[in-house]
């Protein structure tokens, strides 16, 4: 048995670290403040800049923001009906009212969640939070109209929808826009430049730069319009969706139209119109599915151009000052898109469990529906680290063109399929035996080798030329 003996001065250090037993580790009990530093996430912590603009959609201060929005404008629509009992409420309030959600600030969040410690429950908590604010006002006959005739779901289910709806519109699908006009800019610059493609890893059929970062153009402006054409539904019809309060209460009123009215119209949501008391969350789980696409095909992107990179196709820009590796100073790593790769498969994974569970609820409703909610802005943040990260990468390549041509010069056997298909067209027998028999023997195939094999060929000078015409450089399609 070997026993390893710790010098004193470093044993010291290791003990107040470890512990006396050399393994615990012990912190003090006192509380960290939450800051960049101290959040567990690093979607709050480390990455908090780059997604920052998520916060008023996506924290707890922004879902209260939303629920009193969704609160006022329900009053005021119950007024604007009018419910007989609001006939005489002052419409010059409403500028008021929607000051609530408009100028909502910090010091009102903590007092809606002070309420909510007494309540024990988060929705409540904002209708207690609005009639204190309408009680100053010297409104308490009309107190009982805020959150009438509804269940929380009816508050979270527009809510949420809305400030994701607000979210993609005015965040999320602009930065993926920006990655879309970067790559079209890439792929017009290096529309011409030649490139070997490889298929199984092995040297294929030439093809050039710029269309190859068309293919993810493509593909990522058809993910992008079917986002778009996705409705953001929302469930709005009392405790179990069939609007019971309202119509007992009213019986007389269409409420099925004053509900579609308000969500529609007012909200710009699309209401479900046969619900439990929750929505059913098929539309956002398409949204959630769709998402996890366009991130799929970044990843492909990402790891592509990673490859490049590392065939030396793609120099890097450096940056003064920057260190890629703590041992190895030559390295200038591919980190940016490593960097969005990881986040993307994050952002993911998030997106596949929202898909798969939000669905599925039992009978008329159970509550998990309510915490996985809250995780919406975790994948979207993710995403869009993942996105800045690539258009950082992106803005660092530099094309190194002698290393496309070495690679195409390198591999003349790609332009065998040219030379069998012309004659195939010339009915020369058996073209495609003869190429194969050529370029699979044991030796280098170059420009010497396939000039002697067409100069042998029993056909008319004039094809010859045409023959002798195509190059790795020049057989690039169309």
């Amino acid at each position: 048995m070997r026993c390893f003996i710790l010098p004193k001065a470093f044993s010291s250090v290791f003990y107040q670290i470890f512990g006396m037993d050399g393994v615990s580790l012990h912190f003090s009990n006192q509380a960290m403040q939450l800051n960049t530093l101290t959040a567990i996430s690093p979607v709050d912590g480390r990455y908090r800049r780059q997604v920052e603009k998520l916060a008023p959609y996506f924290s707890e201060f922004g879902l209260i923001r939303y629920r009193i929005r969704i609160e006022v404008e329900y009053f005021i629509a119950l007024c604007e009906l009018p419910l007989p009992q609001l006939e005489g409420f002052d419409k010059t309030i409403y500028a008021d009212l929607r000051a609530l959600y408009l100028d909502f600030t910090e010091a009102d969040a903590l007092r809606i969640k002070e309420i909510e410690s007494v309540t024990n429950h988060d929705v409540k908590a904002v209708e207690y939070f609005i009639k204190e604010k309408l009680k100053d006002k010297q409104l308490d006959s009309y107190l009982e109209f805020i959150h009438f005739g509804l269940t929380s779901q009816d508050v979270n289910n527009t809510s949420i929808p809305l400030s994701l709806k607000e979210a993609i519109t005015d965040e999320i699908l602009p930065t993926f826009e920006e990655v879309v006009v970067k790559l079209k800019a890439l792929a017009e610059e290096w529309k011409h430049i030649p490139m070997l493609a490889r298929t199984h890893g092995q040297p294929a059929s030439p093809t050039r730069l710029g269309k190859e970062f068309g293919v993810f153009i493509e593909r990522l402006e058809k993910q992008l319009l079917m986002i778009q054409a996705i409705p953001y539904a929302a469930k709005f019809g009392g405790a179990t969706g069939n609007f019971n309060a309202h119509h007992v209460a009213y019986p007389d009123i269409d409420w099925v139209a004053f509900g579609n009215n308000f969500v529609n119209e007012t909200l710009g949501l699309s209401r479900s119109q046969l619900t439990t008391q929750i929505e059913h969350y098929d539309m956002l789980a398409a949204l959630m599915d769709t998402f996890k696409r366009l991130n799929t095909i970044l990843i492909d992107l990402n790891r592509d151009v990673w490859t490049y990179v590392s065939m030396e196709y793609f120099k890097q820009k450096i940056k003064a000052g920057e260190v890629g590796s703590s041992a190895m100073p030559h390295k200038v790593n591919p980190i940016d898109f490593e960097n969005s790769e990881g986040n993307l498969g994050i952002a993911n994974a998030v997106f596949e469990h929202l898909s798969a569970k939000l669905p599925i609820s039992r009978l008329q409703r159970d509550l998990t529906d309510s915490t996985v909610l809250r995780n919406l802005g975790v994948p979207l943040g993710h995403t869009i680290i993942g996105l800045k990260a690539l258009l950082r990468g992106l803005g660092k390549l530099e094309l190194n063109e002698t290393a496309f041509y070495a690679d195409l010069d390198n591999n003349w056997a790609v332009v065998a399929e040219a030379i069998q298909t012309i004659l195939r067209r010339e009915a020369y027998p058996q073209p495609y035996e003869a190429l194969k028999a050529l370029t699979r023997k044991n030796e280098k195939i170059t420009s010497n080798t396939i000039a002697e094999f067409i100069d042998c060929l029993e056909v008319s000078e004039a094809i010859k030329e045409e023959l002798r015409a195509i190059s790795p450089f020049s057989y690039t399609g169309v």
